[in-house]
């Protein structure tokens, strides 16, 4: 009896002497996790008052929670980098008060440099109706503006309408992608029952969620809607929180005057110039996992008085 107990204790030893050898094997192994390369898109922004620094690649700082990831490039969208696709959405279900800024979205597009391309498109419906293709004629994309149908149609959700464009995005894999999106944010085509409260759209985290996997910056302005709705505390409100989300999650701006009709979009699209002028391309290292998928970064400097911005997550693709 007394030597099966010894013999037992001594096969447990063993295991746990194989199990403490094995550690830092497994360890090392997980450290070996194939590294892939990541591309996104900063902005550096300072107070209105301040110069805006040159910000050298030791001065960025990538984080993974709490670990540092390798940074391997770090540009300035400019020159060669310039290339930026832009797509203007404007929400066909906003009231005709926004005709009166349309004049300055259109300066807004024709001020913007050749290796800018600009398109126009009308959400609708859960699609996007484009009006002008990604162009490098600002005359033309200027010209493609037009006053909202004010009518909220059958299916309108601008949340599905971006998904719908982002699946359907032309293919410039070298230039900066981004939107800027003008709408009240109300989701017209979820029927059933509403809780009278604040909530998140779901169609909000799909739509940030796509934008983040194919690197898409979103920025929001918002315009009251036709209908009723608007009029709705809740759902204004709603509307509001949901296009603010979707700006914050993939690194874009959101500009709105409360519930009101803004006296002028200019100063929007003036910060937003800024914003498209003191962006960066960025690559880092980031270990892969077995499947691709939404990885958490976050981008930070001991610059004084500088401020990041960038998306939430980068998609990473699996580990091969």
């Amino acid at each position: 009896m007394k030597s099966q107990r010894t013999m037992k204790l001594c096969i447990a030893l063993a295991m746990m002497a194989e199990l403490v050898a094995l550690a830092p094997l497994r360890a090392q192994e997980a450290s070996a996790a194939p590294a892939v390369s990541v591309s996104m898109t900063v902005t550096a922004s300072v107070a209105e008052n301040k110069t805006m620094p040159e910000i050298k690649p030791q001065d960025v700082i990538v984080n993974q929670g709490k670990q540092r990831l390798q940074l391997t490039d770090w540009v300035r969208a400019g020159g060669d980098h310039a290339g930026l696709d832009l797509f203007i959405l404007i929400d066909d279900s906003a009231n005709s008060s926004l005709g009166s800024q349309l004049d300055d979205l259109r300066a807004f597009i024709k001020s913007q440099p050749s290796t800018t391309l600009i398109g126009v498109g009308y959400m609708q419906n859960a699609v996007v109706k484009v009006s002008q293709d990604l162009t490098d004629d600002h005359g033309a994309a200027a010209k493609a503006l037009r006053l909202p149908l004010g009518s909220v149609g059958a299916y309108g959700s601008p949340y599905l309408s971006v998904i719908n464009l982002i699946k359907r995005w032309p293919a410039h894999p070298q230039n900066r992608r981004e939107v800027i999106m003008v709408t009240d944010g109300v989701d017209r085509a979820r029927g059933g029952p509403q809780w009278p409260g604040l909530s998140i759209n779901p169609d909000v985290d799909s739509a940030g969620n796509l934008a983040q996997r194919n690197g898409i910056i979103i920025h929001t302005i918002y315009t009251p809607g036709a209908g009723r709705m608007h009029r709705n505390f809740y759902e204004a409100n709603n509307g509001q929180l949901g296009i603010a989300k979707l700006s914050d999650v993939t690194g874009g701006q959101s500009y709105f005057l409360g519930l009101q009709d803004p006296v002028s979009f200019k100063p929007y699209l003036d910060d937003l110039q800024k914003v498209l002028d003191n962006q960066y391309l960025v690559k880092f290292a980031v270990k892969s996992g077995k499947k691709a998928g939404l990885q958490y970064v976050s981008f930070s400097t001991e610059l004084a008085g500088v401020e990041f911005s960038a998306a939430n997550s980068a998609w990473v693709a699996a580990g091969k």
